[in-house]
């Protein structure tokens, strides 16, 4: 069984590797974890479509291996992004920050090429647990409340999706993962166990809480996985499903307004990733062959350059220690290859002759076939906002602004070394990107409308080159205009996190309150008044009763009225007491068989 499971779903090797871990020391950890997606890759590219491996558990068949295009694509980028990921990291030397980025990454890829819910519930709840473990790593007062919140959300995400999973299962009597076709509860509970994953609103605000107070080299995984492994679960379950193609574009829009009120440029990147996600579940929603392929492309295009953008986020960190763009400004002088990559970075969301260009522009023209007006011009803003903000506001604030005294040594060099290769991933599929087409799902059909080669697209397109560029140059125009209005104070914002950083404080006063006093009513009337009134009737009944038999026995003897008293006080000593002579006993024993057997 062993060797069946490692021989077929890449997800292991990393499960495994983090096994092994803990037994080493060094750079020969840092070069062994760096090894890892390097062979997961590779067994991602010689895996053949079609390939099914199935394992018998509890008269199920799982299917611990599915491969086809889709979850191919989704395979070598998150290979490619932990690969960048290590690379960055290899002045990490802590042993528990990559066994947690391993299983996380590792969780992921399973998500992907699990054929079954059962296995795919399994993978989904261990992205979940070792996630938050990057966030705890930090150690701080604030990453351990946001780690908190940030697994709370997950488990009753989870706990959602497991419900739906168990009804569909007892509706069908199936565990395959395929396209949902039926709308019903089972099916609407796994939707929204697959959206708050995704960050949708109203269950977005997990994000920008939790990723920005992970540690630095967590921050950059976080930014690569959870969401865009929801992404794959709805274009591979809800495909088509309309009230996609609205939470989407909502997102689109949401994510750029708080990006723009917030002073920490972590959680300006967070908000953008919301608002990149949204692009992706509104072309899910759309379903056409073309919108999915747009989903596909734009994962493997976002991961790349929001990790990019995450790490000059982070190399500012590591060597400052700040996160504010109150805090920041004049780095350029200091730091100014991680300046360039990060430029790189911001132009990549949208620009053309980047990879934001090639993938935004498939799911523009998805739209555009199906004669989503709305929905298009929603996008389309949301595009022109999100280089604003990424793009124009989150370098200019870090690298121009004021110069703060701040004289920074550069990025080590593992981090620029990474951010090289991410850089040049932005630009080398931006002009060619054949290379992208050629692994995504409806490859021929992306062909067709995209155009194949550099001169292809940048001549057949050049009438959206010219209208993407008015766009970002427009967007450029409004930033420096309003400049004095961006200006943040040393503040951050909250949206619907309002409801468990305040709202449940205020609901867990107010149910303290009125549950106390309900508690403090309820025990002074039943301790002061019910017990004492019950306690007196469980007394003078058994007297009562005990008394009057006495009487009539003593009557048969003709007692004298002071024997009377003296036998009753003398039965009321005994019931007070607990204790009775064995005959007394007895014969209650028999009168309560009796009323028992009359009843």
């Amino acid at each position: 069984m062993i060797e069946i499971l490692f021989k077929s779903n890449p997800a292991f090797l990393f499960l495994f590797g983090a096994l092994l871990i803990p037994f080493l020391k060094g750079h020969i950890k840092n070069l062994f974890a760096i090894s890892i997606p390097v062979i997961a890759f590779f067994t991602v590219h010689h895996l053949d479509p079609g390939t099914i491996k199935t394992l018998s558990f509890l008269h199920y068949d799982l299917q611990i291996l599915r491969v086809d295009k889709l979850s191919k694509v989704f395979g070598y980028i998150f290979t490619i992004s932990s690969f960048a990921a290590f690379i960055y990291g290899f002045y990490q030397k802590k042993s528990l920050e990559f066994i947690s980025i391993l299983v996380y990454v590792g969780s992921a890829i399973g998500v992907v090429f699990v054929g079954d819910l059962f296995s795919l519930y399994m993978f989904w709840e261990l992205m979940a647990v070792f996630s938050t473990f990057l966030i705890l790593a930090k150690k701080t007062t604030s990453s351990m409340g946001a780690a908190k919140r940030y697994i709370l959300v997950h488990i009753a995400g989870g706990l959602i999706l497991l419900a739906g999973i168990i009804l569909h299962i007892s509706e069908t009597g199936s565990i395959d993962f395929v396209h949902f076709t039926t709308q019903s509860l089972s099916t609407y509970l796994i939707l929204t166990g697959f959206l708050i994953n995704a960050a949708a609103i109203p269950f977005s605000s997990w994000l920008p809480d939790a990723y920005p107070e992970a540690t630095v080299l967590g921050g950059v995984v976080l930014s690569a996985y959870t969401s865009k492994t929801a992404v794959y679960t709805l274009a591979r379950g809800f495909a088509g499903w309309d009230i996609l193609i609205g939470i989407g574009c909502a997102m689109a829009i949401y994510g750029v307004i708080y990006a723009l009120l917030e002073n920490n440029m972590r959680r300006l990147l967070a908000y953008s990733i919301v608002n990149q996600v949204g692009f992706m579940v509104c072309v899910v929603g759309i379903g056409t062959p073309l919108a999915l392929s747009g989903a596909a492309a734009h994962a493997f295009c976002h991961i790349i350059y929001k990790s990019l953008l995450w790490m000059s986020a982070g190399s500012v960190i590591h060597q400052v220690g700040k996160t504010k763009f109150t805090e920041l400004g004049g780095l350029y002088k200091t730091m100014p290859l991680t300046l360039l990559f990060c430029i790189i970075g911001a132009l990549a969301t949208s620009a053309p002759l980047t990879i934001g260009f090639i993938s935004k522009t498939i799911i523009i023209l998805a739209a555009e076939y199906e004669h989503l007006v709305i929905p298009w011009i929603m996008l389309e803003v949301a595009s022109a906002g999100v280089f604003l903000l990424a793009g124009i506001k989150y370098p200019y604030f870090v690298f121009f602004n004021k110069d703060q005294g701040l004289r920074p040594k550069e990025a080590p060099k593992s981090m620029l070394l990474a951010m090289g290769f991410l850089s040049f991933l932005c630009i080398f599929l931006g002009c060619f990107p054949e290379y992208l087409y050629n692994i995504l799902p409806n490859a021929e059909l992306v062909k067709a409308k995209m155009s194949y080669t550099f001169s292809d697209i940048y001549i057949h397109h050049f009438s959206k080159v010219v209208t993407k560029m008015q766009m970002l140059m427009f967007s450029a125009l409004v930033f420096f205009l309003f400049l004095p209005l961006l200006k943040r104070s040393n503040t951050i914002s909250i949206d619907f996190d309002w409801f468990y950083r305040k709202g449940a404080t205020l609901f867990y006063k107010t149910m303290d309150k009125l549950l106390n006093t309900l508690n403090t009513i309820t025990t002074t009337a039943v301790n002061r008044n019910l017990l004492p009134s019950i306690y007196k009737i469980a007394l003078s009944v058994p007297l009562v009763m005990l008394v009057m038999l006495n009487r009539v026995i003593f009557l048969f003897k003709k007692s004298s009225p002071n024997i009377l008293v003296s036998e009753k006080n003398r039965i009321e000593m005994h019931l007070k007491a607990g204790s009775f002579p064995i005959g007394i006993s007895a014969i209650l024993t028999l009168v309560l068989f009796a009323i028992l057997f009359i009843l």
